[in-house]
This record gives C-alpha cells, structure tokens and sequence, in this order.
C-alpha cells in the first residue's frame, strides 16, 4: 500500500489517485515550468508509489499531456455550463468568460497561460504539450465563436469571437509580465466594449 493510501487509512481508488497525481502535476509545473519538475519529485510530492505513478501515466510526456487536458476540459465545461444555464443570452455568456478572465489574471501565484508555458518549453509541434495547448486554444475560439454568432450573426459574429480571442491570449501574455493593470487590463476593456458594441448591433 502507498504511503499516501495508508494516511487515507485505506486503499484509494484508480481515479483518486489519478487525481493525486494531476493536482501534483499541476502545481509543480504551473510554478516552475515542465522541465524543471523530474518524476522522481514529483512522485515524492504526490505521496505514492513510483510504480503506482507510472502505471497511471508511463512518461513525463503524457502526464503533460493529462494534465493540460484537465484543464482544458475543466475551462471549457465552465463556458459550456454557462452557455447552456442562458441559451437566449449569448452576451451575458460572454461577459462571463471574461469575469472569469479578469479574476484568473488577478488570482495569487499567476504566472500566466498554463497552456502557453507549457508549449513553449517544447520545439516539437507534434509534442503532447503542444497539441493539447493547440487544441484548447480551437475549443476555447470555436466556442467564443459560436457565442458571438448567436449575439451578432454569422459575419459580424465570427469576426467578435476571433477578435476576443486574441485579446484573451494577450490578455495572459501581459499579464504575466507586465500585471493585470498594465496592458492586460486595456485589453480586457476593449473585449467589453466589443462586445457591447456587437449587443447593441441590430442583426
């Protein structure tokens, strides 16, 4: 038994200790980066066995991998459940997204986009970090998109969501350097007004 599964004063399941080893995953390499975390840290950090680990997930590569698309899949859930609990109010969607933004920018520890930090350490294009940072990044425009579409139609609409996109990636890029009242911040007010804009458009 691990130790972390004895102090748990039992054996914890498949997906418990899966879950141990992303949460892990995920502090390590958010605060100081994918190649500066080797596997033997990080299973001493997540209290189990190294054999317990790399049965869950046998290379570096693909706990990455996991551990972005968690992420991703969490975000994304986010937008989707609050696109769903307004389906006639696509702005009150959008504006949501970017409360939720303009709070992560501001959050303790922020060091900027967890999908971005993790691309670039890698030159690979086909690497795991950089498909997963690739794919969310279509998930998260694709559904900006079709928000915008049904806020200002399909030419007008199209052209919002790619345009707050970008500013919700450069958003995190200044932010991470520059604070969220620098840069960021104009950013970030210009989504609004955008968006407004668009609200306030007869389609």
């Amino acid at each position: 038994m691990d130790v972390a599964e004895a102090r748990a004063g039992g054996r914890l399941t498949r997906a418990e200790r899966s879950d141990r080893v992303l949460d892990t995953a995920a502090r390590l390499f958010y605060r100081r980066g994918v190649h500066e975390v080797g596997m033997d840290e990080l299973v001493r950090e997540t209290g189990l066995g190294k054999a317990t680990v790399y049965r869950l997930y046998p290379t570096k590569d693909a706990l990455v991998a996991a551990y972005l698309n968690r992420l991703a899949g969490r975000i994304l859930a986010e937008i989707d459940g609050d696109a769903a609990a307004h389906p006639d109010e696509p702005a009150r969607a959008l504006a949501q997204v970017l409360d939720a933004i303009e709070i992560d920018l501001r959050r303790e520890g922020f060091r900027g986009c967890a999908f971005n930090n993790a691309s670039i350490e890698f030159d690979d294009p086909h690497h795991p970090a950089r498909v997963e940072a690739r794919e969310y990044r279509q998930q998260l425009a694709s559904r900006l998109v079709d928000l915008s579409v049904a806020l200002a139609g399909p030419g007008p609409g199209e052209i919002l969501g790619r345009r707050l996109a970008v500013l919700i990636d450069g958003a995190y890029t200044s932010a991470s350097h520059l604070g969220p009242d620098g840069p960021a911040a104009d950013g970030m007010s210009l989504a609004r007004w955008l968006l407004a804009s668009a609200g306030e458009r007869p389609r």
